[in-house]
């Protein structure tokens, strides 16, 4: 495994930074659709089908979402289509999976 070698100083001033993503993350249906959207965009009722999140707390999460700047979004016709945005949080995702899914699968 790598070592990785931290300044403290330097972590402090993007701490909030930090804080924040990781408050986003932190609940189960936001990491959810987290997971959903790590192989690519989806639009809402795709989310809803894949999930099982209903519509009024899935508009919240991604509402959450959007805020944080985790995801964004892009019109299509009458569809919004949803994407990881912050690499950091796909990294995130992906460190969770290697983790927690992979070797279970």
């Amino acid at each position: 495994m790598k070592e990785i070698v931290i300044n403290p100083r330097k972590m402090e001033k993007s701490l909030e930074k930090a804080y924040n993503l990781t408050k986003a993350i932190a609940n189960k249906n936001r990491m959810t659709l987290l997971c959903q959207l790590s192989s690519g965009e989806k639009n809402v009722g795709e989310l809803e089908s894949l999930t099982g999140i209903r519509q009024p707390t899935l508009s919240q999460q991604i509402g959450v979402l959007r805020e944080e700047k985790v995801i964004s979004s892009r019109r299509e016709g009458k569809n919004i289509y949803y994407s990881i945005s912050n690499p950091v949080a796909l990294q995130i995702i992906e460190l969770l999976y290697e983790h927690y899914c992979k070797q279970r699968a």
